[in-house]
């Protein structure tokens, strides 16, 4: 998505695509949105050596991740050395011979301050791309965030046409999409093809990685408000003997389950391996898996799987290790 105001040239001025071909590792970045793909390009040439600062509109960074994991991640970027300018918005980039000027202010208003950079990423966010499908001529029309609607087996409104993936609403993930393709596939041959949409897990590729499935402790705890709530089990990898012999201890493994039925509702993931970590959680939560169900599953010894036993067993508040 653009920024209205700020023109990508992708020299200085770059997007998603343009961030994986400087040629150089830039002096300063500046990246305008804290969101996964800032966050992840912006990690990788903060790695590299460059000085990164990631500006953001609201008051953390991932909107839409579980609050605690938000919190967590920020403070694990700021000790690596990135600076996270929130509640704060771009008013204006300008570019003079190779080096660009961005305007910042508080994001409820205030004074005005520049930064000067090598390189600015846009990055605030992805829209469908549907321009030049000449929907209209067939009486396809979009919804108000210009995405495709579509019914539980990814038919649209019009007889015989189908859409999957980032134009239609939901994750936008290749994961989704790839298994929308198939789900469709099976559709239209008669077949019964179903994507279970509240199991589709997100990792953000920075390092520690983060991941999650399901949902996060704030949207848990409103939708179980009048059945009796959540419990939340959570185990660091401080505390895993894997991590520890790798001297990769950062993060922690977070499992929200209703208090109820102690069904798992949600479960989140901070670290290196987070994004293999995750297909166990979504596995057991396709199966209708309570957090005892996991909790009673054998994990090898020494593994980091072994964090997401624990906090299993911390949910019933009897974790080993901890």
């Amino acid at each position: 998505m653009p920024l209205p105001g700020v023109e990508v040239d992708q020299k200085t001025v770059v997007d998603s695509t343009g961030a994986l071909e400087i040629p150089k590792v830039p002096e300063h970045m500046v990246v305008i949105g804290g969101g996964v793909i800032g966050l992840e390009l912006g990690s990788v040439w903060r790695r590299l050596g460059a000085k990164v600062t990631v500006v953001e509109f609201v008051d953390q960074i991932l909107p839409g991740f579980d609050g605690e994991v938000r919190r967590e991640t920020a403070k694990l970027f700021k000790k690596q050395g990135m600076e996270l300018k929130l509640s704060t918005k771009v008013t204006g980039v300008t570019v003079d011979n190779g080096v660009a000027t961005v305007t910042v202010e508080p994001a409820a208003g205030g004074a005005s301050e520049t930064m000067t950079a090598d390189a600015v990423l846009v990055s605030i966010g992805r829209k469908a791309n549907v321009d030049g499908l000449n929907l209209e001529a067939i009486g396809l029309e979009l919804n108000k965030r210009d995405q495709i609607e579509t019914d539980h087996s990814f038919r649209t409104k019009v007889d015989g046409v189908w859409a999957i993936g980032d134009c239609i609403p939901g994750l936008m993930l290749a994961h989704k999409a790839e298994d929308e393709g198939v789900a469709v596939a099976e559709n239209i041959a008669g077949q019964t093809g179903i994507v279970n949409e509240d199991v589709i897990p997100s990792v953000v590729y920075t390092m520690p990685e983060i991941a999650g499935v399901g949902l996060t402790e704030e949207a848990a705890r409103d939708k179980t408000a009048e059945s009796g709530g959540i419990k939340v089990g959570k185990f660091p990898f401080a505390a895993n003997s894997r991590a520890k012999t790798n001297r990769d201890t950062d993060g922690f493994v977070k499992i929200i389950a209703d208090a109820k039925t102690d069904r798992v509702l949600g479960v989140w993931i901070v670290s290196s391996l987070a994004g293999t970590l995750i297909a166990e959680a979504a596995i057991a939560m396709e199966f209708g898996a309570t957090s005892e169900d996991i909790a009673y599953t054998c994990h090898a010894h020494p593994t980091h799987a072994e964090a997401i036993k624990e906090a299993a067993m911390a949910v019933q508040g009897k974790p080993i290790h901890i």
